[in-house]
């Protein structure tokens, strides 16, 4: 997902209007914003914008903040690399406290976790949000010794093959092996879409955003139903 299809999409759910509606008055000119990992939904933080931060935020597509301690706009990641990437921002009933969606691009809490809040709930299927971003820590950084680096310094195509390869022996233990066969396989399948996805430069965020967008809508495969 790129930097400006994050921005676009935002600024689409929040436009100029509503953006002059906010109750920036309220608050002496900023706004609370919570902020969601788009992957499982997941508080990571909660911080402070003023129409600047907002602004820079929907222009860079990295989530900014005015810091009241620093006492100017603060962009997350902007010296640790922990970047939040903006997947949406909406208001809520009030238009004084904003909710922003993000990929983080490893941990977002100072003190290495996932999140400020350690026991906020995601969904069942939290962890793929957090093996997401420690698969895209790991193709930053390139540490050694790391499975999943020697999987980014083959590339692509070798990835690729990789996940195919996986695809067949889930299907295999689906047809003829027992529930813990398949879902070993099946979690080996995940992972190494999920390094696929990062080493294109996506994230899994991306493959579920094209699932709600397909969700409730006729499949692609249907035939016309004939009157």
């Amino acid at each position: 997902m790129s930097q400006s299809a994050n921005s676009n999409d935002a600024a689409a759910s929040l436009d100029a209007a509503q953006i002059d509606a906010l109750a920036w008055d309220k608050q002496d000119g900023l706004l609370p914003a919570v902020i969601q990992d788009a992957a499982d939904l997941r508080v990571l933080m909660l911080g402070y914008m003023d129409r600047a931060a907002l602004d820079a935020t929907l222009a860079s597509g990295h989530v900014t903040f005015y810091s009241r301690s620093k006492q100017r706009l603060w962009t997350k990641g902007e010296s640790s690399g922990h970047f939040l990437d903006l997947v949406s921002v909406e208001t809520d009933c009030d238009r004084d406290t904003l909710l922003v969606r993000a990929v983080p691009h490893g941990p977002t809490c100072h003190l290495g976790r996932t999140s400020c809040f350690p026991h906020a709930p995601g969904d069942e299927l939290a962890f793929l949000g957090e093996l997401d971003a420690l698969i895209a820590q790991r193709e930053r950084e390139r540490p050694e010794g790391s499975y999943t680096t020697h999987l980014f310094a083959k590339g692509v195509a070798a990835i690729a093959k990789k996940v195919g390869e996986e695809g067949v022996e889930t299907a295999l233990a689906a047809a003829g092996e027992d529930d813990a066969a398949l879902c070993g396989e099946a979690a080996d399948l995940l992972f190494h879409l999920q390094a696929l996805l990062r080493a294109r430069g996506l994230s899994l965020a991306d493959a579920v955003a094209v699932l709600r967008q397909r969700h409730g809508q006729p499949h692609r495969g249907a035939r016309r139903r004939e009157d």
